[in-house]
């Protein structure tokens, strides 16, 4: 489903919670308060500005009496296949978030990578797709990235470590055009990179990538990812565990600025190394 198609769908998703609802005779409070979410967040469900998780669509669907109806069309519209299973939701949230936190131990985020370095990237992780399935995954990336461009704008902080930086992924053309991307994003002040160097040695969560989004009204949340695998966590102590990793992380990484210096030096050696190939 193209991206104008699904947001006229949740268009009509809004539409149609309010009819139910008014029909109902209930408020937005009244029916927040039965589903256990605020007010609010009704509102911006029924102006299609935020997207019900599946679990609410489904109470929902209960307390109105509306025969799965709700449940069966958000499950339809989150089901978007450029991105994995485990990542939709996620994917879904940073679009709300007015803070993002990224940790990359291997790659760099989806939200920062160049057309041509995530093309290699989707390549490497499935050799026989079709050209099709290439461009669709490559496209929704892409995509996710206007939420760096427009306003108002997630505050976004990254941590890369070192090794994100040396991995030659596509060949050094390419590697060298995805650091000066991230170059010209930090100097413009739309992100803020730190690098973790080898140097540091042991480091807080090793065993894999993480992402905090934090709202303007509603509990933050953290999101880990491994192997074909990933994992909301909205429990605040699991959270807040998170956060004082992430806290970790920030202090054993290199300043912005001493980062910035390092990331460019990285280009420019691979730009001198496709230079002489």
């Amino acid at each position: 489903m193209a991206n104008g198609s699904r947001q006229a769908a949740w268009e009509f998703f809004g539409t149609e919670l309010k009819r139910q609802r008014e029909d109902a005779g209930l408020t937005q409070a009244e029916l927040g308060a039965r589903v256990f979410v605020s007010g609010a967040y009704i509102g911006q469900f029924e102006q299609a500005i935020r997207k019900p998780q599946l679990d609410i669509a489904s109470r929902i669907d209960g307390i109105l009496q509306t025969d799965g109806i709700f449940g069966r069309l958000c499950r339809k519209l989150i089901d978007d296949p450029r991105y994995a299973d485990y990542f939709a939701k996620a994917a879904e949230l940073e679009r709300l978030a007015v803070q993002v936190c990224d940790f990359a131990p291997a790659l760099v985020p989806g939200l920062l990578q160049t057309a041509a370095y995530s093309r290699a990237v989707t390549l490497a992780m499935n050799p026989f797709a079709p050209d099709e399935y290439i461009d669709d995954k490559v496209s929704g990336r892409l995509e996710r990235q206007r939420i760096l461009k427009s306003a108002p704008r997630p505050v976004y902080w990254v941590v890369l470590h070192e090794h994100v930086l040396r991995i030659p992924v596509g060949g050094a053309a390419v590697m060298a055009g995805q650091l000066e991307h991230v170059a010209a994003l930090t100097r413009e002040r739309a992100v803020v990179v730190q690098v973790l160097p080898y140097q540091a040695g042991a480091y807080a969560v090793m065993n894999g990538t993480l992402r905090l989004m934090e709202f303007e009204d509603a509990p933050p949340t953290a999101y880990t990812e491994a192997v074909y695998s990933g994992s909301l966590l909205d429990d605040p102590a699991v959270v807040q565990r998170a956060q004082s990793a992430y806290d970790l992380l920030r202090a054993a990484a290199l300043s912005p600025e001493a980062s910035l210096t390092m990331i460019e030096s990285a280009a420019e050696d691979f730009r001198r190394c496709a230079s002489t190939t």
